[in-house]
Order: C-alpha cells, then sequence, then structure tokens
C-alpha cells in the first residue's frame, strides 16, 4: 500500500488544493460558486442540455443541480425550458447575461491556466492530462464491464 501521502486521493486533494485557489478567486469575483461555473462552463459549450445530462457532465447530484439552477435562473444566468415533445424533461440554456458573462470570465480563466502551465513542463502537463484521461477511461470500463455482467 501506498504511504498516506502518495496515495491516489490524497494526491488528488492535495493537487485540487493547489490549484483551486487560482480559480475560486476568479468565480468569486463574479459571484459564483464552483458548481454555478461548472454548470455555466458546460452550457457554454453545449447550451440547451436536459437537467440529468447536466448532472451527469457536471458530476453534481441531480437533487443538489436543481438548487444550483435556481439560483443561477435567479441570477438571470441560466433559463429552464420543458421540452415540447416530453413535458417531463427540462433543458437548461444560458441567457444572454450568462453569455455575456462568459466573455468576462475568459480572459481570466486562461491566465488562470496560463500560469498554471507556466509553472511546469509542457510535456509533463500533458502527461497529466493524459494520465487522468487514463485513469478515467480505465475505470469507467471497468464499471462498464461490471454493469454487463451483473445484468
Amino acid at each position: 500500500m501506498q504511504t498516506f501521502s502518495r496515495s491516489l486521493p490524497m494526491l488528488l486533494y492535495r493537487t485540487l488544493d493547489a490549484v483551486m485557489p487560482r480559480f475560486r478567486s476568479i468565480f468569486g469575483k463574479f459571484g459564483l460558486t464552483e458548481q454555478q461555473w461548472r454548470v455555466l462552463r458546460v452550457l457554454w459549450e453545449l447550451d440547451g442540455l436536459s437537467l440529468l445530462d447536466l448532472a451527469e457532465i457536471t458530476r453534481i447530484p441531480a437533487p443538489s443541480l436543481v438548487g444550483v439552477v435556481d439560483r443561477l435562473s435567479k441570477s438571470g444566468l441560466v433559463e429552464r425550458r420543458r421540452s415540447e415533445i416530453d413535458r417531463r424533461v427540462v433543458f437548461v440554456h444560458a441567457t444572454a447575461a450568462g453569455k455575456r458573462l462568459e466573455e468576462q470570465v475568459r480572459p481570466e480563466i486562461a491566465r488562470a491556466y496560463s500560469e498554471l502551465q507556466s509553472l511546469v513542463e509542457a510535456s509533463d502537463w500533458d502527461r497529466l492530462i493524459s494520465g487522468m484521461e487514463g485513469v478515467i477511461a480505465a475505470c469507467e470500463q471497468h464499471e462498464d464491464q461490471i454493469e454487463a455482467v451483473n445484468q
């Protein structure tokens, strides 16, 4: 077994502790929580997602996501629209104000990424991203295999 400080969960937590303050200060400047940021960030790329798809992509549990979307809606940054095909399905869209916010936030986020990337070699950054993606893909594939066996 790995030593506690070198265990994967602790390294991930320590990495978050090292990285997130840069981003949290940006979110705070614009009056956003991390969860609100995740929702907006996804909608800026994939506008008009169902609540269930949004929950899956952002990794925010659906019951919690409802509150996050409520607060973003009250702020005028997103809106809900019911599906005309299936009224049980609700889609979330960034409003014009939500899209304007992206124009304000994006340069600051880009600076934060640039600063982080300048702290490590480009090849190390690329290996880090690829390595994390590899771990995620392997774990998801394993979960899918377990699900298939259990069906």
